[in-house]
């Protein structure tokens, strides 16, 4: 626990009671009231998160355009100022380093939402490949404090408790004012804000949302809702083994676009097929798949392994992403799960379990 980073708003969590548990390598709240009360909030009403261990990496610079698309896989190059695109970072050989966000603040210039827990990696790779290009990106990692603001009345909410006016903001979209970027991306499968700002801003934030009312909601329900949305979570769905087409999102992988890192591999996968996939699958019967349980075929052969599994707070089924042999992902096809010592009928559904309601 000593080595262990914090937010700014560690103090407030344990203030407010929150359960706290190691992730990504900061001390975060898992939950305050409960998961289930918390995700309730979220696809209910609204729910406020503290997201500030995530990390900033802002790129700048004559090349900066570029050197994004030669890092990342999806294309840049007519992304307009104040929109935002979801991608991935590889390695040569396809497998996935890091999912971010990409932030265009203008025509030269990016802020690249990086996950807490490759912040190193991620930081060293940038700066490595940006060598070779007239740019000049910094890691602001610790300069920032962020929040998400989630659920059908986040944007009422900004409005009326923060003086946030973000109703004309498009989905993947941000403004930047004042020292202070709201975008509108979310990852929960509702509509949701996040606010990047000083540390001493979003502690203020923090508390007059709370004061007004507003759930604050753990790690423990991000991943709930995440996961009903189909969502994958690095370290889960994506990893250095896992390629964006295994993972099913080859379509934030623009081969068109001129050369970037781990473009051949991906291209060869994308032509001759994949030997195995992230699908969604449902338990028949009370058992819940955990991460890491074996998934096997009729005959009793592991064929894969679970990445995520709940049973559904809103839905009420027994749900998981699992990593199986792509002879195995067809919808419809019968599995089984390995619950401990017993085995379970599954079978395989799209891994989309919810429908999203982002505003459009």
């Amino acid at each position: 626990m000593e080595n262990l980073k914090k937010t700014p708003l560690h103090g407030r969590h344990l203030q407010a009671g929150a359960k706290m548990s190691p992730f990504g390598g900061f001390d975060m709240p898992i939950e305050y009231k409960g998961i289930v009360e918390e995700h309730e909030a979220v696809r209910n009403h609204v729910g406020v998160f503290d997201v500030s261990h995530m990390g900033e990496v802002f790129v700048e610079g004559p090349e900066a355009t570029r050197f994004v698309n030669y890092i990342f896989t999806n294309d840049v190059t007519d992304l307009a100022p104040g929109r935002i695109l979801y991608g991935m970072m590889l390695k040569p050989d396809g497998g996935t380093i890091d999912d971010l966000l990409v932030y265009r603040m203008a025509p030269e210039r990016y802020l690249l939402v990086i996950n807490a827990s490759n912040i190193d990696k991620d930081v060293a790779w940038i700066m490595t490949h940006a060598q070779a290009f007239d740019v000049r990106a910094v890691n602001c990692s610790d300069e920032w404090a962020e929040l998400a603001v989630q659920g059908p009345e986040a944007e009422a909410t900004l409005l009326k408790v923060l003086g946030i006016d973000a109703t004309g903001l498009p989905f993947y979209g941000f403004k930047e004012s004042a020292g202070m970027i709201v975008s509108r991306t979310g990852y929960t499968g509702e509509d949701g804000f996040e606010i990047y700002a000083t540390p001493e801003r979003i502690d203020g934030f923090w508390q007059k949302l709370l004061d007004a009312g507003v759930q604050p909601c753990g790690l423990g329900c991000r991943d709930t809702l995440r996961f009903e949305a189909g969502l994958p979570l690095y370290g889960d769905e994506l990893d250095e083994n896992i390629t964006p087409v295994e993972a099913g999102l080859g379509i934030f992988v623009k081969l068109d676009k001129p050369d970037f890192i781990g473009r051949d591999a991906v291209a060869a996968q994308k032509a001759a097929g994949v030997d195995k996939k992230i699908i969604g699958l449902e338990i028949e019967g009370p058992a819940i798949a955990r991460h890491g349980y074996e998934v096997l075929d009729s005959e009793g052969n592991q064929v894969g392994t679970v990445t995520t599994g709940y049973r559904s707070i809103t839905l009420g089924r027994n749900l998981a992403m699992a990593l199986v042999d792509a002879s195995h992902a067809a919808l419809g096809a019968p599995l089984q799960v390995k619950v401990r010592k017993k085995t379970f009928p599954a079978h395989v559904i799209k891994k989309r379990f919810y429908t999203p309601n982002y505003k459009k």
